[in-house]
C-alpha cells in the first residue's frame, strides 16, 4: 500500500470520565513531526498521543487537535470558606452593635458574599481517561490513514501513467537518434560539395567527422539509464510501503538524463521531445512529494 502524507481524521467519544473530540490533519513535510494541542490540565496525555501517532504515521506534519468537556462527568463539591464566612458575620455584628442596624442577613444573603463559597472538581481519573483518549485517538488515526491510502493509491496511479508516456518519449528518442548521424553526414556532404564545386570530396574524411559527431551525440548510456531508473520506479510502486524519499532520488536520476540527452543533442526533434519528457519528469517529482 502507498501512502499519501495528507489526512483527516477525527473521532467523538462520550464513553469515559469526559466528553473528548479529537481532529487529526496531516500534510507533506520531509520527516515525521507531530504537534498536539490539549488542554492544559490533561497535558499529562499529551507524550501517549504523540506515541500513537509517531506508530501510526512514518512521515508528514501532523496536527493534533483535543478538546476536553467534562463539565457533564465530573462531580463537583461545594464547600464552605469558614475563616471568610466567620470574619463577615463578625463584620455584619460589629456594624450592628456600632451603628444599630438591623442585621437581615441569611445564609442566602452571606453564600453571595465574594469566596464564601468554592466549587471543587472531583480530582480526574488519569487511568481512565488516558485510556478513553487513546481509544478516540486511534480511531481519528484510522479515519486519517484511510484517507491517506486511498490518495496514494490515486497517485500511484497518475505516477505509473506518467512513466508510460516517459517510456514512450524514451522510446522516440532511441529510434530518432541514429538518424541524427545519418542527416548530419548528408548535409556534410552537400556543404562539402557546395563549397567545392566538382573537385573530388574526400569521403574518409566526411565519415570521420560523422564519426566524431556521433560519439558526442550518443545517448545510448542515457536511455539504458532512463529505462532502468523507470523499472525501478515501477518497482517501488508495487511494492507499497512508504516510498516517498526514494522515489524522490529516481526522480532526480530521471531528471539527470534527460539533461544529458539535450545537452548532447541538437537535433530539433529530440529536443521537442526532451522537453516533453522534463516536463512529465517533473508531475512526477511534485506527485512524489505528497507520498509517505
Amino acid at each position: 500500500m502507498i501512502n499519501s502524507m495528507t489526512g483527516f481524521g477525527s473521532c467523538k467519544s462520550t464513553e469515559g470520565p469526559a466528553n473528548i473530540s479529537v481532529e487529526i490533519k496531516s500534510v507533506n513535510n520531509r520527516f515525521l513531526d507531530c504537534s498536539v494541542k490539549i488542554p492544559r490540565a490533561y497535558s499529562f496525555a499529551e507524550e501517549t498521543v504523540k506515541n500513537l501517532v509517531q506508530d501510526a504515521l512514518v512521515r508528514g506534519k501532523a496536527d493534533v487537535f483535543i478538546s476536553v468537556d467534562d463539565s457533564g462527568k465530573s462531580d463537583a463539591v461545594v464547600r464552605v470558606n469558614e475563616n471568610v464566612l466567620k470574619a463577615y458575620m463578625d463584620a455584619v455584628a460589629d456594624m450592628e452593635t456600632k451603628y444599630r442596624i438591623r442585621n437581615d442577613m441569611g445564609a442566602s444573603a452571606y453564600s453571595r458574599l465574594p469566596e464564601v463559597l468554592s466549587v471543587e472538581k472531583a480530582e480526574t481519573d488519569t487511568e481512565a481517561f488516558t485510556e478513553q483518549l487513546k481509544s478516540a485517538v486511534k480511531e481519528a488515526l484510522g479515519k486519517l490513514c484511510a484517507m491517506r491510502a486511498a490518495e496514494g493509491e490515486r497517485l500511484a496511479a497518475d505516477i505509473s501513467s506518467k512513466l508510460d508516456t516517459i517510456e514512450s518519449l524514451r522510446r522516440a528518442v532511441e529510434l530518432r537518434s541514429p538518424d541524427t548521424v545519418k542527416e548530419y553526414r548528408e548535409k556534410l556532404s552537400a556543404r562539402m560539395e557546395e563549397i567545392l564545386q566538382g573537385v573530388n570530396i574526400d569521403q574518409s574524411r566526411i565519415l570521420a567527422e560523422a564519426a566524431i559527431f556521433a560519439d558526442k551525440t550518443a545517448v545510448d548510456e542515457e536511455l539504458v539509464r532512463l529505462g532502468s531508473h523507470i523499472r525501478q520506479i515501477r518497482k517501488l510502486l508495487s511494492e507499497g510501503g512508504s516510498i516517498g524519499r526514494k522515489l524522490d532520488f529516481l526522480v532526480q536520476e530521471l531528471n539527470r538524463e534527460a539533461n544529458t540527452i539535450g545537452s548532447k543533442c541538437s537535433d530539433l526533434e529530440i529536443s521537442g521531445m526532451v522537453i516533453d519528457l522534463k516536463s512529465e519528469i517533473e508531475k512526477i517529482r511534485e506527485q512524489a512529494q505528497n507520498l509517505e
